[in-house]
This record gives structure tokens, C-alpha cells and sequence, in this order.
């Protein structure tokens, strides 16, 4: 199976990416540790990645889709993987469906945690003075999710009109989320 999760920053998708990959032995595949695994890496696509991001680029639609397509016979071994921050744009979902097709696959589900812009950023405050994160920052993170916001509102539809989307309820505890998700993936 292979699973699209949706939400803003702060949502939980790393939270319930990390209990999918334990209780169902799927892959995730974050296209963020996968940039910074590249770089780290010292590969070629690791200094051409590094290079765009030190000039505070973003990375362009192929080499994103390149470091996908690397990773999914991997997942295709474990029995599917969960797409977390990828695709952002609608040309990267598109690009992923020809990808997954070619391969004689695609995409079962795309979950959306559903959740409240202002209880996110009460979270986010509230993290922030805990920990400090520097991407917690209330200012920072209005920014991100105004992003998030515009980028995403696309391909909702998009998936929408394929009969893939799944609304999970994001406020709730970790285990009530877990069980949203749990029940949009067996279809019950």
C-alpha cells in the first residue's frame, strides 16, 4: 500500500508515519531526511542538492522526484511506503503517479490530518518555549504554515476527484489520530 500524509507543520504526520512504519512495516520516505541523507552522503546529487539549498533555493521538482524514485524499491520490498512531504505541487503528484504507474503501481490513500490553524499555533508556542526549536518559532512557523496552506490546497482536489482522500480528525490524542488513520487505511 502505498499512502500519502497530508498536514501542516506540526499536525502529527511524523508522529503516525513512525507508528505505520512500526505496526505495518512500510517505508517512510521524507523527502527533508532524504535531502539532508543526500548531502551528507557527499554524492553527486548530495553537492548539487547542497549547493541549492546553501543559496536558499528550493530544489528543484526533478531531483526531489530523482531521490523518490531511488527509494522506492525499497519500499516496494516492505509493502509500500508513506510519502511524507511529497508531492507538494501538483506537477510532483503528477510526476509521482507516471512514476508509480511505470512500476506497475500508485497511490492507495492520501490522508489529511485535518487540523485547527490556531490550536497549531498555541502547540507550536507552547513547544517552543519547552524546547526553543528555532522552526518552532511562532513567527517562523506562521510563515510555514501559510506555505503549507497555499502549496497543498491544490492537490486535494486532485486526489479528491480520484476517490484517494481520507479526512482524519488531527486534534485529538496521538492514539484517537492513530485510530482515524488506522481505519481510513482498512476501509472501515
Amino acid at each position: 500500500m502505498n499512502l500519502i500524509l497530508f498536514g501542516p507543520p506540526a499536525a502529527g504526520k511524523g508522529t503516525q508515519a513512525k507508528r505505520l512504519v512500526d505496526t505495518r512495516g512500510m517505508i517512510q520516505l521524507s523527502t527533508g531526511d532524504m535531502l539532508r541523507a543526500a548531502i551528507a552522503s557527499g554524492s553527486e546529487l548530495g553537492q548539487r542538492v547542497a549547493g541549492i539549498m546553501q543559496r536558499g533555493e528550493l530544489v528543484s521538482d526533478e531531483i526531489v522526484v530523482e531521490l523518490i524514485e531511488s527509494r522506492l524499491p525499497e519500499a516496494e520490498a516492505a509493502g509500500g511506503a508513506i510519502f511524507d512531504g511529497f508531492p507538494r505541487t501538483l506537477a510532483q503528484a503528477q510526476a509521482l503517479d507516471v512514476m508509480l504507474q511505470r512500476r506497475g503501481s500508485k497511490i492507495d490513500k492520501v490522508i489529511r490530518l485535518k487540523v485547527d490553524d490556531e490550536a497549531l499555533m498555541h502547540r507550536v508556542a507552547g513547544r517552543f518555549a519547552e524546547s526553543g526549536r528555532p522552526d518552532d518559532n511562532p513567527d517562523s512557523f506562521k510563515v510555514r504554515l501559510a506555505a503549507y496552506n497555499a502549496q497543498t490546497a491544490p492537490l486535494l482536489p486532485y486526489y479528491e476527484d480520484q476517490d484517494k482522500l481520507v479526512e482524519v480528525d488531527g486534534m485529538g490524542t496521538i492514539e484517537v489520530v492513530a485510530a482515524g488513520v488506522d481505519r481510513a487505511l482498512d476501509g472501515r
